[in-house]
């Protein structure tokens, strides 16, 4: 029974450590967030299904569809497996702009792959806050001026509002 209580005591605390680093609200993102946020709440989003393939990088937001998993023919394994009861999609992008730092903004929190090139490109940033309406997780990663995937993964919900902007 003791060892019980021992285990069960350090298993809540790192429950409430991992609660305490979740910052919450708008002004706790590490970057200035208002584009983004105006985006992702834009009455005029795009709506996409999961799979679509767009022209280029848009920098009005749009909304994807997500499916489950086993259904989202994802075009790479995700890096983390899905959670039971979450959504997947993706969308495959044909060109950026230009080479550059871009920020990838979600309005709710999923695992995101960026696939270029073969490749999963790791985020240069990333900042997150629970709380803040219309903007819950935003990243910036570096994309060469060619095509690419980003695949959603975890998602709670069954859509998720993005936005992808050259980076300030």
């Amino acid at each position: 029974m003791r060892t019980f209580v021992i285990v069960a005591t350090l298993l809540l605390g790192t429950v409430s450590v991992h609660a305490a680093e979740e910052p919450s609200g708008c002004d706790k993102f590490k970057w200035d967030i208002a584009r983004e946020r105006a985006a992702l709440t834009a009455p005029d989003r795009a709506n996409i299904n999961s799979g679509s393939e767009l022209a280029a990088v848009s920098s009005t937001g749009m909304t994807l569809a997500l499916v489950a998993p086993a259904d989202a023919k994802l075009p790479s394994p995700p890096e983390r497996a899905p959670k039971e009861g979450t959504f997947a999609g993706f969308a495959n992008f044909k060109t950026v702009p230009k080479a550059g730092i871009y920020t990838i903004s979600l309005s709710a929190g999923a695992w995101v792959d960026v696939v270029q090139d073969g490749h999963v490109l790791k985020p240069k940033a990333f900042s997150g806050a629970t709380d803040c309406d219309g903007i819950r997780k935003t990243m910036k990663y570096e994309l060469a001026a060619s095509p690419f995937v980003l695949q959603l993964s975890g998602v709670k919900e069954n859509a998720v509002s993005i936005v992808i902007r050259p980076a300030e």
